[in-house]
């Protein structure tokens, strides 16, 4: 089977990481597989996981019509049987681009907290959480399955050492550290980040505490004059950004406790990690025994009302800091539970299981839904550049930062 494996983008972020990670898992099973997308900081590990990648155009357009014709290209060209793509824009670039032209099957992985109406009702769905999964089949035509986010839970490991990133960053054994790795994204991570500081701030009297992020992105400044002002009031660097790490294992590593959400919590666990999983609007809660459930149903994310501020955060991590035998049972708990749910040879036999049904029942495209897709594309691509729209983003992401720096959180609009 030849497989092109089409992600989102190629920055640092965890859904990239996965679809890489099941790309070479599917390649070790016997299959040709190679992965197109915008070359970003994960290249090397594309060719690191032994995999062959081939490089779009690098067209700001979603749709890209530029790719558009470079994946039909492709597709002829390597004879494609499969084409797998990431979240909704590259989804529409292959479906015009080899499945309405030239009958390629193509099956999407959406791991966005929610159903993206932009996916043509006939292209089968991978949702990231059961909730989602039973949304998603309301309304789509085609088959739906659920697959969490997967962790090669051999390279990801409790016996990865800490003490390298602890020296390299001047912080003590006694210190007790926080860490989140995380894009520093306005959408989706910024809300709990800011919480993050925020109940770091709160916690610094009561003990030696320090909080690192690592990871970088278009709010790192916001987050930095925010951390620098935490610094001053206590006389002490309280809150690190130490910026982008391609290999943050060993940070992962070197926490007494990480608050995360995503693939990012899931790797803490996969490291032994006690885990608080954060979402937005204030949502937090420990990964114990007693919310597994919760977060197999929603995914290892969250939403809250956002009145509380960082005080359930503060709440939660405060009891941990004088518990280091419930962190050492939280953390064995959650290595036990991802290795046997998350497991990445786990997920490579499921996903190669959808590809063989998706390429033994995918239907002609129909052309009225064409007409539909063409148009949806159509009204995208307005948006993108409309100048109004544009303004009105810009003042809007102004706001979010400028209450990010501040201490005005959440931001008033």
């Amino acid at each position: 089977m030849r497989v092109l494996v089409y992600p989102h983008d190629l920055a640092l972020g965890g859904s990239q990481i996965n679809a890489i990670d099941l790309a070479a898992g599917v390649a070790q099973r016997g299959h040709d597989v190679t992965v197109y997308g915008i070359p970003g900081p994960l290249v090397d590990y594309i060719r690191e996981r032994g995999l062959r990648f081939l490089p779009a155009n690098d067209l700001k357009y979603r749709p890209a019509p530029s790719r558009i014709a470079q994946i039909a290209a492709i597709s002829r060209r390597e004879q494609i049987d499969l084409i797998h793509a990431y979240e909704w824009p590259p989804c529409l670039d292959s479906y015009f681009g080899a499945t309405l032209a030239l009958g390629v099957p193509l099956l999407c992985t959406v791991l966005s907290m929610q159903v993206m109406p932009h996916i043509p009702a006939s292209v089968p769905l991978i949702m990231g959480t059961a909730e989602l999964g039973e949304e998603a089949r309301k309304r789509h035509r085609a088959d739906v399955w659920v697959l969490e986010p997967p962790i090669d839970v051999e390279r990801d490991n409790p016996q990865i050492s800490g003490k390298e990133f602890r020296s390299a960053h001047g912080i003590a054994d006694e210190e007790f550290l926080i860490v989140s790795v995380s894009r520093l994204a306005l959408d989706l991570k910024l809300d709990a980040l800011v919480r993050g500081i925020d109940a770091v701030n709160q916690l610094a009297s009561l003990n030696s505490v320090k909080l690192v992020l690592v990871g970088d992105g278009p709010a790192r400044g916001a987050l930095q004059c925010r951390a620098d002002e935490v610094n001053r009031r206590h006389g002490r660097e309280v809150v690190t950004l130490t910026g982008a790490d391609p290999d943050p294992r060993s940070a992962y590593a070197a926490a007494d406790l990480v608050i995360a959400m995503g693939s990012s919590a899931l790797r803490a666990l996969a490291i032994g990690r006690p885990l608080i999983v954060q979402g937005e609007q204030a949502f937090s809660e420990l990964f114990s025994q007693d919310s597994c459930e919760l977060f197999l149903r929603q995914g290892f994310y969250g939403l809250a009302d956002g009145a509380c501020g960082p005080g359930r955060l503060v709440a939660q991590i405060a009891p941990l800091i004088r518990e280091p035998a419930r962190r050492l049972e939280l953390g064995q708990f959650g290595r036990r539970f991802v290795s046997n749910r998350f497991g990445l040879q786990r997920a490579v036999d499921f996903q190669l299981e959808v590809y063989n049904s998706v390429l033994q029942s995918t239907p002609a495209a129909r052309i009225g839904e064409a007409f539909r897709a063409a148009r949806l594309a159509a009204s995208v691509e307005i948006e993108n550049h409309n100048p109004f729209r544009k303004h009105r983003n810009r003042r809007l992401q102004n706001t979010i930062l400028s209450a990010a720096r501040s201490g005005e959180w959440p931001p008033c609009f």
